[in-house]
């Protein structure tokens, strides 16, 4: 029951930390105390205060440097990850310093132990099934995960380890904090050895359950699916807001079992109506349950990983659970139906309304389109250029920073570069990428800035501006069919509308799945909003701002 909520905040510790007039100006307003996020401190700055709804600048004077030495003085010592707190606790203070390592801002945050934020996946938690909690920043993950420890270890009498890598679950200090119960906690000497403590929470301490903050690293990753493996259950968050975000995200993916592209046989790419390179998933997920954090009183449970990730790559309907927790206290369970089309680029579509599958990809769109996916999802590409300039090909890697090598070997590739005159060749050397699964992407000319251009597309670089000069030319790239440049034009000029101002929303022509999926890329690539409307055969892309 929600009037049974309470949290326990130690709220005065901080406040006492702080220089008086901040004291002062913060207890004008009791009321909101209960609401307080966050005091930020920036030298030469106003004081603010910074609340669930709203923010609030904390008196007329700016901070000094006298100020911020006052309040670290009044903590604990700063770790690597330039985080502190005060012991016993929950609360944190982050630093931010100058080039010559002096302090000169403060994040103070008031931690709290919410009890009863649990009840909306009780039920999840007590069938013993690892459980990993996705939301942004400031969503609840650590506070929902604190408890989930204190049930675990009160009421369910688990043996429990809660590896707390900056002392956010429990607190600072030797101590742990009562919001954890019985549960025990392993210090992190350094956020870098947090795999390590993981690893050896499982070797020395015998728990049933191990509860991890903020998986962040491959070898986090790793070590995770390790614990799943010797049966001990896991109960840890990840930053991120959907699955989708999760299933792209390269270094995170094999927490729901990572992802691999296959070739498909002839006869098994025509019994599937796909194309022959597709995507599917490589392990069991070290998973087993999925909730994304909406909001404190909302979530939405995938109860079988493995089962949505699959039916994601097959683009096929997802079902899904939104629970909700009414001011009541009681939690409202409603099953949705969840359709993967622009916000999840993995694979091609199937129209299920009339029981039809679409028209498999053609090689040319299997290499250029589909294959894009592949890219996003590995850790370090592997590119073999045909025709195409190593060396300013490398200008182009490091410039635009991604993680991709040069390779002189077409085995060891996992995708080609080419120019579009080698292309139209169709040389030995393309065919056999294309019976390898290895996609081809082509370049208009020899030039960094193509090379600049292709990469950050493949890679979908979000601060990559787009190239001014996108001319009706580039759409010989995609197709030369007057239908789907036809498509590609009507949405290049709703893109040019929209980013001029001149609408806020524009509705193009229906068209069917495959040239659907090349709008919303264009759109992608200018930064904008695209999403399919309607039911076949009108279903077309909106696109806005």
């Amino acid at each position: 029951m929600l009037d049974q909520i309470k949290a326990q905040s130690d709220l005065h510790c901080l406040i006492e930390a702080l220089p008086p007039p901040i004291q002062q100006a913060l207890l004008q307003f009791p009321n909101e105390l209960n609401d307080l996020l966050e005091v930020v401190l920036d030298l030469g700055r106003l004081a603010e205060a910074r609340y669930v709804d709203h923010e609030r600048f904390l008196g007329p004077a700016e901070i000094t440097s006298e100020d911020l030495a006052l309040v670290v003085s009044k903590i604990g010592e700063f770790g690597e990850d330039n985080r502190a707190g005060i012991a016993r606790t929950l609360h944190r203070i982050s630093a931010l310093r100058n080039r010559r390592g002096v302090v000169v801002g403060l994040t103070c945050r008031f931690g709290r132990a919410v009890f009863g934020t649990v009840t909306i996946i009780r039920d999840l938690i007590e069938r013993g099934q690892s459980i990993l909690l996705l939301g942004k920043p400031g969503m609840g993950k650590t506070t929902l995960l604190r408890e989930t420890a204190r049930v675990l270890a009160d009421e369910l009498l688990k043996r429990v380890v809660v590896v707390d890598t900056s002392n956010e679950i429990a607190g600072d200090g030797d101590i742990p904090h009562l919001g954890i119960g019985r549960a025990r906690r392993m210090q992190v000497p350094r956020p870098a050895e947090q795999h390590a403590v993981m690893i050896e929470a499982v070797e020395n301490h015998m728990p049933e359950v191990i509860v991890i903050d903020e998986i962040g690293t491959e070898l986090e990753a790793l070590a995770a699916r390790t614990i799943a493996e010797r049966g001990v259950q896991l109960v840890g968050t990840a930053h991120g807001s959907t699955l989708g975000n999760l299933m792209i995200n390269p270094t995170l993916s094999d927490l729901i079992g990572g992802i691999q592209a296959v070739t498909l046989g002839d006869d098994e790419a025509r019994r599937r109506g796909t194309q022959k390179t597709v995507l599917e998933r490589k392990a069991p997920p070290t998973f087993d349950v999925l909730v994304e954090i909406k909001s404190w009183d909302q979530v939405v449970v995938y109860p079988d990983v493995a089962a949505a990730v699959d039916t994601i790559l097959r683009g096929e309907e997802l079902e899904i659970e939104q629970r909700t927790r009414t001011p009541d206290g009681k939690v409202t369970i409603a099953n949705l139906a969840l359709e993967a089309e622009a916000d999840t680029p993995f694979v091609q579509r199937r129209d299920k309304r009339n029981g039809n599958r679409e028209k498999p990809l053609s090689p040319k769109e299997n290499r250029q389109v589909s294959s894009k996916t592949q890219i996003v999802l590995g850790n370090i590409q592997r590119i073999f250029p045909f025709g195409v300039s190593r060396n300013r090909l490398e200008k182009a890697i490091e410039h635009l920073g991604i993680s991709a090598v040069i390779v002189r070997d077409m085995q060891e590739a996992t995708l080609m570069m080419t120019l579009k005159s080698y292309y139209r060749q169709n040389s030995q050397r393309l065919r056999q990428a294309e019976n390898q699964g290895i996609p081809v992407f082509v370049l208009r000319n020899n030039t960094i800035i193509q090379m600049e251009r292709q990469l950050a597309s493949i890679f979908r670089l979000e601060n990559s501006e787009p190239d001014d000069s996108y001319a009706e030319n580039d759409f010989e790239q995609w197709d030369n069919s007057s239908s789907e440049k036809s498509a590609l034009l009507e949405a290049k000029s709703a893109i040019e509308q929209v980013m001029n101002g001149e609408q806020e929303t524009i509705e193009l022509t229906p068209r069917n799945s495959y040239i659907r999926r090349l709008q919303h890329e264009l759109a992608g690539r200018f930064n904008l909003r695209s999403a399919s409307r309607g039911n076949e055969p009108r279903r077309r892309v909106r696109i806005s701002r």
